[in-house]
């Protein structure tokens, strides 16, 4: 199985199980999802993997790892632009958060992430899939 489609298949992994929304939910998903793709924009492998869940840390186990799949699979987020959060709701036992971006080349797209506040308390990325946008990108 492709790495990619691992990584979508993560994201869909999530219990069924409500999660309690707590008032910092939505600054925090948007923190990490902020600092991720600053990471991925500076070519920061260290810095954007400690924002993975620990599933996506069992799939690609070093940062290094974790790049290579980024950057052959996820080129839209890896150099992005533009990020405007969207839709966030809950979802099992975390987050989706819709975020636009923009690409290298203009073209508008939607990361769809999901998300999990950990046990020490810090919100981590359990999974991203992307699809195109519709909108015109700038």
């Amino acid at each position: 199985m492709r790495p990619a489609v691992l990584f979508a298949f993560a994201a869909t992994m999530l219990l069924a199980t409500p999660v309690a929304a707590r008032a910092d939910d939505a600054g925090d998903i948007r923190a990490a999802i902020s600092a991720q793709l600053q990471a991925f924009n500076a070519d920061d492998g260290g810095t954007a993997y400690s924002y993975a869940a620990p599933n996506i840390k069992a799939m690609f186990p070093s940062p290094d790892v974790f790049m290579t799949m980024v950057r052959s699979a996820y080129d839209p987020v890896y150099h992005s632009s533009g990020a405007a959060f969207g839709t966030l709701k809950p979802e099992g036992t975390g987050f989706r958060q819709e975020v636009h971006l923009t690409d290298r080349d203009g073209r508008s797209w939607i990361a769809s992430y999901t998300l999990e506040r950990q046990p020490d308390g810090s919100m981590k990325i359990t999974g991203c899939s992307l699809r195109k946008g519709d909108d015109v990108a700038v």
